[in-house]
Protein backbone atom coordinates (compact mmCIF):
# COMPACT_ATOMS: atom_id res chain seq x y z
CA UNK A 1 0.00 0.00 0.00
CA UNK A 2 1.49 3.07 -0.68
CA UNK A 3 0.55 6.17 1.02
CA UNK A 4 1.06 10.01 0.92
CA UNK A 5 0.04 12.32 2.99
CA UNK A 6 -1.73 15.62 1.41
CA UNK A 7 -2.02 19.24 3.05
CA UNK A 8 -0.85 18.33 6.37
CA UNK A 9 -1.59 21.59 7.86
CA UNK A 10 -4.72 22.19 5.66
CA UNK A 11 -8.08 21.57 7.30
CA UNK A 12 -9.44 18.60 4.82
CA UNK A 13 -6.44 16.94 4.44
CA UNK A 14 -6.71 13.48 3.58
CA UNK A 15 -4.42 10.31 2.60
CA UNK A 16 -4.77 9.17 -0.64
CA UNK A 17 -3.79 5.19 -1.05
CA UNK A 18 -4.35 2.96 -3.89
CA UNK A 19 -7.30 1.68 -2.38
CA UNK A 20 -9.55 4.23 -1.09
CA UNK A 21 -8.89 7.56 0.28
CA UNK A 22 -9.61 8.10 4.42
CA UNK A 23 -10.14 11.33 5.69
CA UNK A 24 -7.53 12.91 8.11
CA UNK A 25 -9.47 12.02 10.76
CA UNK A 26 -8.88 8.12 10.16
CA UNK A 27 -5.16 9.09 8.89
CA UNK A 28 -5.06 10.33 12.99
CA UNK A 29 -6.51 7.12 14.26
CA UNK A 30 -3.85 5.33 12.75
CA UNK A 31 -1.19 7.25 13.37
CA UNK A 32 -2.45 6.92 17.05
CA UNK A 33 -3.03 3.16 16.40
CA UNK A 34 0.51 3.05 15.26
CA UNK A 35 1.97 5.43 18.08
CA UNK A 36 0.47 3.04 20.66
CA UNK A 37 0.97 -0.32 19.68
CA UNK A 38 3.74 -0.96 17.28
CA UNK A 39 6.65 -1.47 19.28
CA UNK A 40 4.87 -3.83 21.39
CA UNK A 41 3.49 -5.51 18.01
CA UNK A 42 6.80 -5.39 16.19
CA UNK A 43 8.50 -6.79 20.00
CA UNK A 44 5.86 -9.79 19.48
CA UNK A 45 5.67 -10.16 15.94
CA UNK A 46 9.44 -10.24 15.92
CA UNK A 47 9.25 -14.08 18.78
CA UNK A 48 6.11 -14.99 15.75
CA UNK A 49 8.82 -15.10 13.11
CA UNK A 50 11.77 -16.06 14.91
CA UNK A 51 13.87 -13.13 15.19
CA UNK A 52 13.40 -12.08 11.20
CA UNK A 53 13.56 -8.59 11.12
CA UNK A 54 12.12 -8.51 7.86
CA UNK A 55 9.37 -10.87 8.10
CA UNK A 56 8.48 -8.89 11.37
CA UNK A 57 8.46 -5.43 10.07
CA UNK A 58 5.95 -6.89 7.09
CA UNK A 59 3.60 -8.61 10.07
CA UNK A 60 3.42 -5.62 11.50
CA UNK A 61 2.59 -3.36 8.31
CA UNK A 62 -0.46 -6.25 7.82
CA UNK A 63 -1.67 -6.28 11.23
CA UNK A 64 -2.33 -2.70 10.77
CA UNK A 65 -3.56 -2.53 7.91
CA UNK A 66 -6.23 -5.44 8.65
CA UNK A 67 -7.35 -2.96 11.44
CA UNK A 68 -7.77 0.05 9.20
CA UNK A 69 -9.67 -2.12 6.92
CA UNK A 70 -11.44 -3.78 10.11
CA UNK A 71 -11.95 -0.32 12.27
CA UNK A 72 -15.31 -1.75 13.86
CA UNK A 73 -12.60 -4.37 15.75
CA UNK A 74 -10.68 -1.80 17.40
CA UNK A 75 -14.02 -0.66 19.64
CA UNK A 76 -12.72 -0.59 22.99
CA UNK A 77 -16.30 -2.21 24.07
CA UNK A 78 -15.49 -5.46 22.03
CA UNK A 79 -12.35 -5.91 24.16
CA UNK A 80 -8.77 -4.86 23.98
CA UNK A 81 -7.44 -3.44 21.08
CA UNK A 82 -3.78 -4.67 21.71
CA UNK A 83 -5.17 -8.30 22.06
CA UNK A 84 -6.99 -8.16 18.76
CA UNK A 85 -3.73 -6.66 17.17
CA UNK A 86 -1.49 -9.53 18.59
CA UNK A 87 -4.26 -12.11 17.92
CA UNK A 88 -4.31 -10.79 14.33
CA UNK A 89 -0.38 -10.77 13.96
CA UNK A 90 -0.56 -14.25 15.30
CA UNK A 91 -3.20 -16.06 12.80
CA UNK A 92 -1.23 -14.07 10.11
CA UNK A 93 2.21 -15.42 11.01
CA UNK A 94 0.44 -19.05 11.44
CA UNK A 95 -1.08 -18.33 8.08
CA UNK A 96 2.76 -17.35 6.55
CA UNK A 97 3.82 -20.18 8.00
CA UNK A 98 1.32 -22.80 5.99
CA UNK A 99 2.12 -21.23 2.99
CA UNK A 100 5.20 -21.67 2.85
CA UNK A 101 5.45 -25.10 4.79
CA UNK A 102 3.10 -25.71 1.33
CA UNK A 103 6.14 -24.96 -1.13
CA UNK A 104 9.01 -26.27 -2.12
CA UNK A 105 11.96 -25.55 0.02
CA UNK A 106 14.89 -22.89 -0.80
CA UNK A 107 18.43 -23.95 -0.78
CA UNK A 108 20.98 -21.86 0.34
CA UNK A 109 24.41 -22.44 -1.16
CA UNK A 110 27.66 -20.79 -1.00
CA UNK A 111 28.80 -23.26 -4.12
CA UNK A 112 27.83 -22.25 -7.81
CA UNK A 113 25.53 -24.75 -9.50
CA UNK A 114 27.42 -26.84 -12.18
CA UNK A 115 27.23 -25.30 -15.59
CA UNK A 116 25.09 -27.54 -17.80
CA UNK A 117 27.43 -29.35 -20.16
CA UNK A 118 28.57 -28.09 -23.74
CA UNK A 119 26.91 -29.50 -26.33
CA UNK A 120 29.44 -30.33 -28.91
CA UNK A 121 27.30 -29.82 -32.59
CA UNK A 122 30.16 -31.60 -34.27
CA UNK A 123 29.75 -34.51 -31.96
CA UNK A 124 26.02 -34.67 -33.04
CA UNK A 125 26.71 -34.09 -37.08
CA UNK A 126 28.86 -37.41 -36.65
CA UNK A 127 26.52 -39.19 -34.06
CA UNK A 128 23.96 -38.12 -36.97
CA UNK A 129 25.70 -39.28 -40.29
CA UNK A 130 26.79 -42.58 -38.40
CA UNK A 131 23.42 -43.49 -37.82
CA UNK A 132 21.78 -42.18 -40.97
CA UNK A 133 24.30 -44.68 -42.60
CA UNK A 134 23.92 -47.47 -40.43
CA UNK A 135 20.47 -47.03 -41.42
CA UNK A 136 21.20 -47.46 -45.06
CA UNK A 137 22.76 -50.50 -44.83
CA UNK A 138 19.06 -51.88 -43.35
CA UNK A 139 16.53 -53.82 -45.52
CA UNK A 140 14.07 -50.97 -46.85
CA UNK A 141 10.98 -52.83 -44.73
CA UNK A 142 13.44 -52.79 -41.77
CA UNK A 143 14.08 -49.10 -41.98
CA UNK A 144 10.72 -47.93 -43.15
CA UNK A 145 9.84 -49.10 -39.79
CA UNK A 146 12.47 -47.80 -37.93
CA UNK A 147 11.55 -44.19 -39.52
CA UNK A 148 8.11 -44.07 -39.39
CA UNK A 149 8.34 -45.47 -35.15
CA UNK A 150 11.48 -43.62 -34.26
CA UNK A 151 12.00 -40.46 -36.94
CA UNK A 152 8.51 -39.59 -37.01
CA UNK A 153 7.12 -40.59 -33.88
CA UNK A 154 3.98 -42.48 -35.36
CA UNK A 155 2.36 -45.21 -33.05
CA UNK A 156 2.46 -48.74 -34.00
CA UNK A 157 -0.88 -48.55 -35.53
CA UNK A 158 -0.34 -45.46 -37.36
CA UNK A 159 2.85 -46.78 -38.47
CA UNK A 160 0.92 -49.98 -39.77
CA UNK A 161 -1.64 -47.68 -41.54
CA UNK A 162 1.08 -45.89 -43.57
CA UNK A 163 3.28 -49.13 -44.56
CA UNK A 164 0.21 -51.15 -45.22
CA UNK A 165 0.45 -53.76 -42.78
CA UNK A 166 -0.70 -55.42 -39.99
CA UNK A 167 0.21 -53.78 -36.46
CA UNK A 168 1.87 -57.68 -35.50
CA UNK A 169 4.47 -57.05 -38.41
CA UNK A 170 5.50 -53.92 -37.73
CA UNK A 171 5.76 -54.80 -33.88
CA UNK A 172 7.70 -57.54 -34.76
CA UNK A 173 9.86 -55.44 -37.71
CA UNK A 174 11.34 -52.74 -35.42
CA UNK A 175 12.60 -55.48 -32.74
CA UNK A 176 14.45 -57.27 -35.97
CA UNK A 177 15.09 -54.24 -37.31
CA UNK A 178 16.98 -52.63 -33.87
CA UNK A 179 18.59 -55.84 -33.83
CA UNK A 180 20.00 -55.59 -36.98
CA UNK A 181 21.00 -51.98 -36.36
CA UNK A 182 22.90 -52.45 -33.42
CA UNK A 183 25.17 -55.22 -35.30
CA UNK A 184 25.30 -52.88 -38.19
CA UNK A 185 26.68 -49.57 -35.92
CA UNK A 186 29.24 -52.66 -33.80
CA UNK A 187 30.42 -53.70 -37.78
CA UNK A 188 30.79 -49.82 -37.79
CA UNK A 189 32.77 -49.53 -34.70
CA UNK A 190 30.00 -48.04 -32.33
CA UNK A 191 30.02 -49.01 -28.95
CA UNK A 192 27.64 -48.35 -26.05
Amino acid sequence: MTARISGRNAAPARVECEESTISDHDAHLLRALHDEHADALYTHALRLVNGDRQRAEDLVQETLLRAWRHPESLDPRRGSVRAWLFTTARNLAIDAWRRRSTRVGEIYTDELPEPPEVVDETERAVEAWTVAEALNRLSPSHRDVLVECFYQGRSVSEAASRLGVPPGTVKSRTHYALRSLRLVLAEMGVTG
